[in-house]
């Protein structure tokens, strides 16, 4: 493991309900016969990170009893239904108790982000005050690394479905590419259901 992986933490961000999916929460949702969310955390932890904590908030209990999520740190999200942004000052609260010096943060309905990219933006890792993101064709995207420097910046500036949206158009963020290795796509609509995959690989 480098010193990379042991300084820095993944935070899953799976608290969301689908209210645009029929109120199906996507953390549960099957990919390749399995929940979404092992899917995130299995992505992350292939690319190297062995701390992974995962926001949960819809269905909460479900997600617990069914997804094989061994050894991460869960997170519960009493206030998901206000948006992404409670989802991600609460698994940066949990990462703060750790020694982690950045949290790299992915989304748990963008299947089409692999380890390649988290990996490419782990590598960019310089210290507490990083700031990194992938970037498809430019624009930029998830997974995010956030050095501790930021965390306090982000969790203030995270209200409603913004995240840390607001911070990250703020701040100079170091974009990496990743658009040859991953697609970004979300699954938000039931138009998005066919992006997952019904079998495994």
């Amino acid at each position: 493991m480098t010193h990379n992986e042991e300084q820095v933490a993944g935070l899953v961000l799976a608290a969301g309900g689908g209210r645009r999916l029929g109120g199906r929460p996507k953390a549960l949702l099957t990919h390749r016969g399995r929940p979404l969310v092992e899917h995130a955390v299995a992505t992350l932890r292939t690319a190297g990170l062995a701390r992974v904590h995962v926001v949960v908030g819809a269905a909460a209990g479900t997600v617990r009893n069914t997804a094989r999520l061994d050894g991460c740190v869960l997170v519960e999200n009493p206030a998901w239904e206000e948006g992404m942004g409670s989802s991600l000052r609460a698994g940066l609260e949990s990462v703060a108790l750790t020694r982690a010096g950045a949290v790299l943060v992915s989304l748990v309905d963008q299947p089409g982000i692999g380890p390649e990219a988290v990996r490419r933006v782990l590598a960019a890792y310089e210290g507490a005050g990083s700031l990194v993101s992938a970037a498809y064709d430019g624009v930029r995207g998830h997974p995010v690394l956030f050095g501790s420097a930021h965390w306090a910046g982000v969790a203030e500036a995270a209200t409603g479905d913004q995240g840390a949206r607001a911070y990250l158009r703020a701040h100079e963020v170091r974009l990496v590419e990743c658009g040859d290795v991953a697609q970004a796509y979300d699954i938000d609509v039931e138009a998005d259901l066919g992006r997952l995959e019904s079998t495994e690989h």
